[in-house]
């Protein structure tokens, strides 16, 4: 087995995107930031996903305690919203055309079903079956406090795997590979989307995407 020699730092995320994917692939110990406060308009409660009218984002909507930052641990999903629904249906409309989506759905579906108290914890657990769907191994783990600057042999990309940041301005080795896609005949390829994306269209051939598109050299 080959050895993974940098650690990396990630902040939580909802089916992430690609990039988030492909880092953990290609580094050995992956740590869950746990101690930040909370960011609105991030990945940590949104994933992007390719619709029939382009790119959709996914939002969960949060509470979080007014008046005060928020640690990024005790933010919780706001169910008063019926979003569960709402991200089932988008997906299914989105994927339901998908090569693969059909062998995915029932892995994917509990998270629209069960109501997680805090988004932390879910999206802990989406990231543990999206992994083992890909056959990706990964050690990972949750910060026991907020280290403002990691030693030399952490990767941190807490900040830079944004949706509002181009990965081609934060991340020159990530060269994302090109995959078949629902409405590429429409829109052409999408780079970096949620990895439900790869999922549903691609299967197994996630893993080699994947590892295609990440080049530490």
């Amino acid at each position: 087995m080959e050895t993974k020699s940098s650690d990396l730092l990630l902040s939580t995320a909802y089916f992430p995107p690609v990039h988030y994917i492909s880092l953990i692939e290609n580094c050995g110990d992956v740590y869950i930031e746990k101690y930040e406060n909370y960011i609105k308009q991030t990945y940590r409660n949104r994933c992007n996903i390719l619709s029939a009218n382009g790119i959709l984002p996914l939002v969960i909507p949060v509470k979080r305690f007014r008046g005060r930052k928020t640690p990024v641990r005790e933010v919780k999903p706001d169910y008063n919203y019926n979003w569960q629904k709402l991200h089932r249906i988008s997906i299914e409309s989105a994927y339901r055309s998908a090569p693969f989506y059909e062998f995915y759905i029932d892995d994917i579906r509990p998270f629209f079903e069960l109501k997680y108290t805090f988004l932390l914890d879910l999206n802990m657990a989406i990231l543990e079956t999206v992994l083992s769907i890909i056959k990706i191994e990964a050690n990972l783990k949750l910060t026991e406090k907020y280290i403002k600057d990691p030693s030399a042999g952490v990767i941190d990309k807490r900040e830079s795997i944004h949706p509002k940041k181009p990965f081609t301005e934060t991340d020159p080795h990530f060269l994302p590979v090109k995959y078949n896609q629902v409405f590429s005949g429409k829109y052409g390829f999408i780079p970096n989307l949620s990895i439900l994306d790869l999922i549903f269209n691609s299967g197994p051939d996630a893993i080699t995407i994947i590892k295609e598109s990440y080049n530490l050299k």
